[in-house]
């Protein structure tokens, strides 16, 4: 080989690693979050004409067509497989009536009635007109759960095919010895696992055949007081499954804790004996002896809806078939009971500035290079305000298989419109290998990671990235820190708070003039960061050790 040969080759090796990156590309380096395009965004998203969002509304179809446009001036691709940007979410709408009132009936005939809403609220999934419970025979089953990483079964020794189980609101109550400190070795002590969901309680419920499901309900451990529950029992949208979700328990209902004391009084037993019973890993269900009747009509009238979405193809051959999830969702109340003189919902913030932050992300990612090895998939869900329905309907029908689904990153109402913060707040701090990745691109901006304050709420299970999670897939909520560069100590928690009590899901959820969107910006670019170096790693993110979701993604994975 001649000497110039060996000089062009040497040059040609040297500029092809000078070309290839030894590690992730800085956070600084990344395309910047166009802030000013997303503010415009959010204001059409949160404009009048949209009409606040609600599903299966005209507003529907203006945020849809919207969201198609940006995402294809974008230059991203139509995610559905099908070629199109949509994917169809069938939707019932569901409400009670004709009520009769909870007929419990004990040894010898004795009847007690329970009153419809003052203390008793049941409704139903089931794609039915006609609800009924007869003479459905009670069990005790503590707080209803199964939980093998526990070492903890609510349900041992018994079959509740058929019948109707008597549940505790929220995670097992185990106390440390000698202390009323809650052991945190033991379902996250206060912070709240998906076992001490209701929603979990319903659905596990039904995994095991029981025609019923009756939650006792407590306000410091439901978090919130019974008016709350009594409004489950109005107009409630569901999925529309091929069997009209006929393997959901026929019905669901909470029951008030002065009317659960009388009902175990009826049983022989004492509310609060048993309560402390149900705390202990040796519980055992118990057959109260007792039968339940209800029965009531449904009102449904059904509503097609939508998921938008937007899919940019992965660069790599061997890993463009693996996929990173953004996720928001774009629906609010639509036009609603007036408040202040004002009947639109627009929901500026909850969520048009989520999903105006994946529009955002999304053209930022077009933007990078190298581009993503592999693909990412912009999911605008709709649905979130009647319970995570958009959501929850990709995780049972995905479009791409979940287990070649790395993370799902979720864009709720959490990017900063108060200005910069030198924190962000993790829901779930420490579930997966997706926080190491936030932590180390927080870093680089100087910014800190920390724990949500109110873990006891359960805000994990609340928002989109909860049915990822509930599949198996990494999730990740994060952003919107408290501590705002150049104000003093405690201003973003009062601005947080300020928005909660007179803002939140009410027509004032507006774009205001006062929004300072530097943090809004930095938070989706830290975002963006997490998505795109996942898109790049040599291998999937995973669930912490302990981890609740771990055995079902471990599963999925035939680990």
């Amino acid at each position: 080989m001649g000497k110039s040969a060996l000089v062009a080759i040497v040059l040609a090796l040297t500029s092809a690693c000078a070309q290839e990156p030894t590690g992730p590309i800085a956070v600084k380096d990344l395309p910047n979050i166009d802030a000013n395009l997303a503010l415009a965004d959010i204001k059409k998203l949160a404009s009048d004409e949209f009409e606040g969002r609600a599903p299966g509304s005209k507003g529907e179809d203006l945020t849809v067509q919207y969201l198609t446009e940006q995402f294809k001036a974008a230059g991203l691709e139509p995610g559905n497989p099908d070629g199109t940007w949509t994917q169809a979410v069938p939707l019932v709408s569901l409400t009670p009536t004709d009520i009769s009132p909870l007929v419990v009936t004990g040894k010898g005939g004795k009847t007690h009635q329970f009153k419809i809403r003052d203390e008793f609220v049941p409704f139903s999934r089931r794609v039915t007109d006609k609800v009924a419970l007869a003479k459905s025979d009670l069990v005790f089953v503590g707080y209803g759960v199964q939980a093998p990483e526990y070492k903890w079964d609510d349900f041992a020794g018994i079959d509740v095919k058929g019948k109707t189980i008597v549940v505790l609101v929220n995670d097992p109550q185990v106390t440390l010895p000698n202390s009323q400190s809650l052991d945190p070795a033991v379902f996250n002590g206060s912070a709240m696992t998906y076992y001490g969901r209701w929603t979990y309680k319903f659905d596990h419920a039904a995994e095991l055949g029981a025609a019923g499901v009756i939650i006792v309900h407590e306000t410091p451990t439901a978090g919130y007081p019974f008016t709350v529950v009594q409004g489950f029992g109005a107009e409630r949208f569901n999925l529309v499954t091929p069997n009209k979700n006929a393997d959901k328990a026929m019905v669901e209902s909470w029951i008030s804790l002065d009317a659960a004391r009388e009902l175990f009084k009826m049983a022989g037993m004492n509310y609060d004996a048993e309560k402390t019973k149900a705390a202990t890993r040796g519980f055992k269900p118990v057959a109260m002896n007792l039968t339940a009747s209800v029965n009531f009509t449904q009102k449904m009238r059904t509503v097609d809806s939508r998921n938008v979405v937007a899919k940019l193809p992965g660069s790599d051959p061997k890993l463009k078939d693996e996929y990173v999830i953004f996720s928001a969702h774009w629906d609010h109340f639509g036009i609603g009971e007036p408040v202040n003189g004002d009947k639109i919902y627009n929901g500026a913030q909850d969520n048009a500035s989520g999903t105006a932050g994946i529009l955002a992300i999304a053209r930022a990612m077009k933007q990078v290079k190298p581009a993503p090895k592999r693909s990412i998939l912009f999911l605008a869900v709709t649905s979130e305000e009647q319970g995570l329905l958009g959501s929850e309907y990709y995780g049972k029908f995905p479009l791409y298989p979940l287990d070649k689904t790395l993370a799902d990153i979720n864009v709720d109402d959490n990017l900063s419109l108060i200005g910069r913060t030198s924190d962000t707040i993790v829901i779930g701090l420490g579930a997966s290998d997706l926080d190491d990745y936030l932590r180390d691109a927080a870093a680089e901006l100087g910014k800190s990671l920390k724990p949500d304050a109110e873990p006891e709420k359960g805000f994990y299970y609340r928002s989109d990235h909860f049915n990822f999670a509930k599949v198996g897939v990494p999730a990740l909520d994060a952003g919107n820190g408290d501590d705002v560069i150049g104000k003093p100590a405690g201003y973003g928690r009062q601005k947080k708070d300020d928005y909660t009590a007179h803002l939140y899901h009410s027509p004032q959820d507006q774009v205001s003039a006062d929004w300072d969107l530097t943090g809004y910006a930095e938070d989706a670019k830290l975002l963006f960061a997490v998505g795109y170096r996942v898109a790049q790693a040599d291998k999937f993110p995973e669930w912490k050790a302990g981890n609740e979701f771990k055995a079902i993604r471990d599963k999925s994975m035939k680990k």
